[in-house]
């Protein structure tokens, strides 16, 4: 019997590489606490026309003011984090996530457009139960789609804990409820009618890097609250992690999904090492939102009446 994921969580402290079977070579250890947090946006903003950009581009975009907006907390501290620089990698810093296509925009089809909309509509004004309201208000996945495919930036909370054994790597972010599991060396995805919330993880190593590939996606963590961006059940998400150094790993992921996209489109992120605890998120023991959300638009609609 595999130990349970928790017990591995908790271990992972005190880890000091990947678990190897006999006689086979040491891989890389990504074993650790990471952030991929960063002013880098995930398309490129109008001021900049290329891939990177010069270091007085970069802390004049860095100073303004880039946190969320949000009608409590969206300029104080007490809730998002503050962007103290943009992502660098290779020694050059990046004005998106985005690498591919060249322009740094995500490639929307008109199917894409009209999903999107639908996801912020339904945000906006789907007040009628529970189930009409995203993943992260009803605790079940964390915004920004941070512990989903690919993984995003998270402005809030958005410490990694990366535990890997011979068998798995877990990845459990602090902005969330259940670790991300990759299982290892399988060769078969789910059945089709089996859909985790983070879809469906499997993954090898090529040399240096360990390569994840994710489907099995489920519908209703398509709309990334509150980004927005989408990635619809039937996509094929391709990652690659690379160690590059002590306090590195070069994340890079490939999003194939024709039924949003008009063309497969590629980011570039880099996790680094965070020396700060991570703190239990708990969610469901201190989630208002959801009733007073619920509650907030039946006295609405009695007002409307």
């Amino acid at each position: 019997m595999k130990p349970p994921i928790a017990a591995l969580l908790l271990a992972a402290a005190s880890v000091g590489g990947a678990a190897q079977a006999p006689g086979k070579a040491q891989t890389p250890d990504l074993n650790g606490v990471w952030t991929n947090f960063s002013a880098t946006p995930i398309e490129r903003p109008p001021e900049f026309k290329a891939l990177t950009t010069t270091e007085a581009q970069s802390a004049a975009y860095v100073a303004v003011d880039h946190k969320p907006v949000d009608a409590v907390g969206s300029s104080t501290t007490e809730w998002y984090e503050t962007p103290k620089s943009m992502t660098r990698i290779a020694g050059r810093l990046r004005t998106s996530v985005i690498v591919s296509p060249d322009d740094g925009k995500l490639p929307w089809n008109a199917e894409g457009r009209r999903l999107i909309e639908a996801g912020l509509k339904n945000r906006l004004t789907k007040f009628d139960n529970p189930e009409t309201r995203p993943g992260p208000e009803r605790c079940l996945v964390s915004g920004w789609g941070a512990n989903s495919v690919p993984m995003f930036p998270s402005p809030d909370n958005g410490g990694y804990r990366f535990v890997q054994t011979k068998d798995e790597v877990a990845i459990w972010i602090e902005n969330g409820r259940d670790p991300r599991i990759i299982r290892l060396g399988a060769t078969k995805h789910l059945p089709a009618f089996m859909r985790p919330w983070m879809g469906d993880s499997i993954g090898h190593w090529e040399g240096r890097t360990l390569v994840v590939e994710t489907t099995n996606f489920n519908p209703g963590e398509s709309f990334k609250s509150p980004m927005p961006i989408y990635i619809s059940a039937g996509a094929r998400v391709t990652e690659r992690f690379t160690r590059v150094s002590k306090d590195e790993i070069l994340y890079a992921f490939k999003v194939e999904d024709p039924v949003a996209f008009a063309e497969p489109w590629q980011g570039e992120e880099m996790f680094t090492t965070q020396k700060a605890r991570l703190f239990e998120f708990a969610c469901h023991e201190g989630n208002y939102s959801e009733p007073n959300i619920l509650a907030g638009a039946r006295a609405a609609e009695r007002t409307a009446k």
